[in-house]
């Protein structure tokens, strides 16, 4: 496993974990990080469950596998992950930094 190119915080991964239990999502399923949109708008991150696929490289955090398509990995590589869930707001944030 490689050492994950993105920031991710205790209270995201411990969501993800939740999520993962409570939804029982098979145990071949990982974390899939990647983009959607690259225009004028900038990039919009997605998070989900999913396969592996042949293009990914694999990461290990916690007891989750992170899959990211080799293509997207310029856009991941710094990213910071939180989660918040307050009465005004819950989800995911992600913020871009350098490392």
């Amino acid at each position: 496993m490689n050492e994950l190119p993105f920031l991710l915080s205790a209270s995201a991964l411990s969501e993800l974990e939740s999520i993962l239990l409570s939804k029982k999502i098979p145990e071949d399923y990982g974390v899939r990080l990647g983009i959607k949109g690259s225009g004028c708008a900038g990039v919009s991150y997605v998070i989900g469950f999913d396969t592996v696929s042949k293009d990914d490289k694999i990461y290990q955090g916690g007891k989750l596998n992170f899959f990211v398509a080799k293509k997207h990995l310029l856009y991941i590589s710094g990213l910071s992950i939180d989660f918040i869930d307050t009465n005004e707001e819950r989800g995911f944030i992600f913020e871009h930094q350098s490392f």
